[in-house]
């Protein structure tokens, strides 16, 4: 790790990013191995979202799919780390923080790095078609990680009612 203390924006996102990770953590630790592979929604055309472990392999795969976007936008050609799916949750929580380090390690290599950016044809293109710039995709990550935290709760609900 290098001596750069983050700053500004990228400060500020990475404490938003790693309370979001703190949060999700804290709702997903007490989750039985039951509770993680029973089907929520079985209907669901898609299939990220069957079972909180369908959710959970989905959310730690897309923090390290953002942050491989983002440095495949500065001229890195980084291959996405694959997909792990698990049974328990305790290796969850491990991929989470790892996945989180990951994303920490490359903004404090990168500490200049042009967080926002105007220029359409500089802006990261994802492959559901969405442009970002740096600050987006941070930004993305942060409210995608929300967002499911609180699908898992519903769910949760759900199996408790």
């Amino acid at each position: 790790m290098g001596a750069h203390k983050l700053t500004g924006a990228i400060a500020a996102l990475m404490d938003e990013y790693k309370k979001a990770v703190d949060e999700l953590i804290e709702v997903i630790e007490p989750i039985s191995q039951q509770q993680l592979l029973k089907t929520i929604e079985p209907e669901s055309s898609n299939t990220d979202c069957i079972s909180i472990q369908t959710i959970l392999t989905h959310v730690t795969a897309s923090m390290f799919s953002y942050a491989v976007y983002i440095e495949n936008s500065v001229g890195l050609e980084t291959i996405r780390p694959e997909r792990l799916q698990f049974d328990q949750v305790a290796p969850y929580i491990s991929r989470l923080r790892e996945a989180f380090k990951y994303n920490q390690d490359f903004f404090a290599r990168n500490p200049d790095l042009i967080m926002e950016e105007f220029d359409q044809s500089k802006k990261i293109i994802t492959r559901w078609g969405q442009q970002y710039d740096v600050e987006q995709m941070l930004e993305h990550a942060i409210v995608h990680i929300l967002r499911h935290r609180r699908q898992i709760k519903n769910a949760l609900t759900t199996f408790s009612s």
